[in-house]
């Protein structure tokens, strides 16, 4: 039994709509107000972010240019990726799978995973995580770009190295390892 879904909790009335939180639309081609955010290569836009959703999710618009895609990494939360075009390697657990457009991927709260584009064409992918929390991480460390496809900046060394540090602070905050590459 799963100990997780909404039929496992307890029978109770079901709140009152709370009148304070709005319907959210988003449009990452039209929306100039959601953030554009480079992050290791790759180009992240915030759909909707924990403040969108009270916390419950986040979605995020992947832009992964061919050779990115994040370092191997696990976190306690989980984590879906649909493949809305091109194609990525998602490693779990040290098994490599190819994922196509049209797919999508379940990562489970604290595994292992990476996932890199190995083709020759961008990659885009809607990410799901659950709470939300990563939007916040990568609005933190990330870099603000101008659109969904515009490329992050390239980092010289000393920028590179900044980087790093201040996500290595971050880590713990945010619930997420670093783990060594294979």
């Amino acid at each position: 039994m799963n100990h997780h879904s909404i039929t496992s909790q307890p029978d109770s009335p079901i709140p009152p709509d709370n009148l304070q939180r709005k319907l959210t639309v988003a449009d990452s081609k039209k929306d100039r107000s959601l953030p554009h955010i480079g992050v290791v290569g790759d180009t992240y836009t915030i759909l909707l972010s924990g403040d969108d959703t009270d916390g419950r999710y986040c979605l995020i618009d992947m832009h992964i240019p061919p050779g990115g895609g994040p370092p191997p990494h696990r976190h306690d939360f989980e984590e879906s990726f649909t493949i809305l075009e091109g194609e990525i390697e998602a490693v779990f657990r040290g098994n490599k799978t190819v994922v196509r457009a049209g797919q999508t991927v379940n990562i489970p709260a604290n595994a292992p995973h990476s996932f890199t584009n190995a083709s020759n064409h961008p990659a885009r992918l809607l990410c799901i995580c659950v709470p939300a929390g990563l939007d916040e991480f990568f609005l933190e460390i990330g870099v603000p770009v101008a659109s969904r496809t515009t490329p992050p900046p390239k980092l010289d060394n000393a920028a590179e190295s900044a980087m790093m540090s201040k996500t290595t602070a971050l880590l713990s905050k945010y619930r997420t390892e670093l783990m060594k590459r294979s």
